[in-house]
């Protein structure tokens, strides 16, 4: 006989920290199969201090789709990192699986938030670091 799954609530200030991380993006899990009866999701928030980044990484297979709480964000992406997307406050995004990209607090003095999901997981392959200087507009805090 198979367990019974029930709802299952994530308490603010109790989310999983145990998940993948690329420097100054920081992600915590609400939903994810390492704390919770969930196989085939991973949701939480990722948040940039005043002008951090993250290090260049893609999410293997997974898809992402992302939605920004508050802050001012970019995305870059392409040859050399020399393409990018800027989000604001109530911008989604979806990140194809596998695209190397950096992602970008451009505010020195606000904090980045957003919920982001991926299918199946939190799937986080960092890649070699690029100089702030490649990063078109960056500055950082």
């Amino acid at each position: 006989m198979s367990e019974k799954v029930v709802p299952v609530v994530t308490r603010a200030g109790a989310e999983h920290t145990g998940t993948g991380q690329s420097g100054g993006a920081v992600r915590v899990s609400g939903v994810s199969p390492q704390h919770s009866p969930a196989t085939k999701i991973w949701f939480g928030r990722v948040s940039n201090e005043p002008g951090y980044r993250s290090f260049p990484h893609h999410h293997g297979e997974a898809e992402t789709g992302g939605y920004v709480l508050k802050g001012h964000g970019r995305i870059y992406y392409g040859d050399d990192y020399g393409e990018f997307i800027d989000m604001t406050e109530g911008d989604f995004v979806f990140v194809p699986p596998f695209m190397p990209h950096v992602e970008v607090n451009m505010s020195t003095t606000e904090e980045l938030v957003w919920l982001t999901a991926r299918t199946p997981d939190n799937i986080v392959v960092n890649l070699p670091d690029v100089d702030d200087k490649t990063l078109v507009g960056y500055s950082p805090a």
